[in-house]
């Protein structure tokens, strides 16, 4: 695949996650209930789910799915609210549901609690901190000057005792940060991500195993680690977990561009109800499309 080194738009953002579910009633409840998300439609096998009415996650029944091991898919997507109060008030949701938690981690850039759906999705809830204090050099997230620690849970629950206001749920604004994949190779990834795609990259660390990319000079809005292991198998096509996620363009001229740069690689697009679907290099499929107004 030919690399153009043209740039995405420095708007794009990530859009909704999709994902195959065994038992969709279980899944619709632990997002509401326990997370607090708003569910936007229900039809046929089919829930979408999301905050201030913006879709964030997208749960489609599949008879018969199972999960499948040592895969490339997804490693988490991060949910990102607007305030370090509304990751506070999850916090204190999750204590009080007694929700299992896989840890935490202050990053420098974000806060982030990590923790498993009820089907083993990975989950992360962010809270970015402002732009100005991010560990980053020449538009590299700085990994070696980044904190290495988790998050005072203490002191992140007095931002509920010092502005008081009632948890009614995820806040409008909350997004979705980023996607974390497994994938099977770093190098086609970036060939992929930045060579094609033309979002930055931001972290380039095969030592570590990683590799981060962006647009518009974010920490990251996709990643992908080979901690499975390199070369390792798309999932079958009934296997639990992600379908696809979403990567919305601020306008059809800059999604047309995209679309002809993945044509001039020989990349095929299939055009669907909401959006271009394509694959990366490690199978996993994602969205391309317009981001909507508002």
């Amino acid at each position: 695949m030919p690399a153009t080194h043209a740039r995405i738009d420095a708007a794009t953002k990530m859009g909704p996650v999709h994902y195959s579910v065994s038992d969709l009633g279980r899944m619709t409840a632990f997002y509401q209930e326990v997370l607090g998300f708003s569910l936007l439609d229900r039809s046929g096998q089919t829930a979408s789910l999301g905050a201030g009415g913006r879709e964030l996650l997208r749960l489609t029944r599949l008879a018969g799915a199972r999960r499948a091991r040592g895969t490339t898919g997804l490693y988490h997507t991060a949910f990102l609210v607007p305030t370090r109060r509304d990751l506070a008030h999850l916090v204190l949701r999750i204590a009080e549901t007694r929700t299992p938690v896989h840890g935490t981690s202050n990053h420098g850039t974000h806060l982030a609690i990590y923790l498993p759906d009820p089907e083993g999705n990975g989950i992360e809830l962010a809270w970015d901190f402002p732009r100005d204090v991010w560990p980053m050099k020449n538009g590299m997230y700085d990994i070696a000057s980044a904190p290495r620690e988790g998050v005072d849970i203490d002191d992140l629950l007095t931002e509920i005792e010092r502005n008081g206001a009632e948890w009614t749920g995820l806040p409008a604004g909350t997004t979705v940060g980023h996607v974390h994949l497994h994938v099977a190779d770093l190098e086609s990834s970036e060939q992929f991500y930045h060579g094609i795609l033309g979002f930055d990259v931001t972290l380039k660390s095969y030592d570590f195993g990683a590799l981060f990319v962006s647009a518009g000079g974010y920490h990251h809005h996709i990643g992908g680690n080979i901690w499975r292991g390199v070369g390792i198998p798309k999932p079958p096509e009934d296997a639990l977990g992600l379908r696809t996620f979403s990567v919305l363009l601020p306008s059809g001229d800059e999604l047309e561009r995209v679309l002809g740069r993945l044509s001039a690689a020989g990349i095929e697009c299939k055009q669907e109800s909401d959006g271009y679907l394509v694959r990366d290099p490690s199978g996993i499929g994602l969205v391309l499309a317009v981001a909507s107004e508002g």
